[in-house]
């Protein structure tokens, strides 16, 4: 086995900056692109919100684009990490959708910024993702963990038998995504405001009922 030897003082000092410089301008980047887009975000501004500068920026990411993509690459892997932490696996089949569910909407209206980024990247025809092979294989191991859970509800005669895992991620997906984006309008066109709490826990409610009842055998 091969035993890393320490960095000297020094050496450990300047790493230990530049990791600190790089997650700045991520910080940076991400709200800056979440507010401006990719079109309309500067890599001056960035580099002034991180408190670096263009050089310190090009020499991490190379180019605007990358950086807009490691961003995007982040924000997908948050996401995931959050809904790994959910453990599916170990729940009763029912009880692991409504958690599921109930995940996405929450997380969605936590955090604007993600649905920022995917309004941009979609209006670049995912252009940027197309060429991540990570965000790609963040969703295999998903997919797998809720066809596990639809067989062991068809098993329990809970679930019905045939239903596609990833046709109903983004059915789930859909349900939450579309009612936080479009709340604003939505709140106007119907006259209720659809932003608070209680709003929130009513579409939850529906959400999970909509799903459970498609699932019913």
């Amino acid at each position: 086995m091969v035993t890393r030897q320490p960095l000297p003082p020094k050496a450990e000092t300047l790493s230990t900056r530049a990791a600190a410089t790089r997650a700045r301008i991520l910080d940076a980047a991400l709200a800056e692109f979440a507010e401006k887009g990719l079109a309309g975000a500067r890599v001056d501004d960035i580099a002034a919100r991180a408190g670096a500068n263009k050089r310190m920026l090009y020499a991490h990411f190379g180019s605007k684009e990358a950086l807009w993509l490691t961003v995007l690459e982040g924000a997908y892997a948050a996401k995931r990490a959050e809904e790994r932490a959910l453990e599916v696996e170990a729940l009763p089949p029912v009880a692991a959708m409504e958690k599921l569910v109930a995940f996405n909407l929450r997380y969605t209206a936590r955090h604007p910024e993600f649905v920022a980024l995917l309004n941009q990247e979609n209006l670049h025809r995912a252009a940027y993702l197309a060429s991540s092979g990570q965000v790609k294989a963040l969703y295999s191991p998903l997919l797998e963990a809720i066809r596990a859970v639809l067989a062991r509800g068809a098993r329990a005669r809970v679930f019905r038998r045939g239903v596609d895992a990833m046709q109903l991620y983004i059915s789930i997906l859909a349900l939450g995504h579309f009612y936080v984006a479009n709340r604003h309008t939505l709140s106007t066109i119907f006259g209720e405001t659809l932003d608070t709490e209680a709003a929130l826990a009513a579409r939850e409610t529906h959400i999970i009922q909509v799903v459970l009842g498609y699932l019913r055998p």
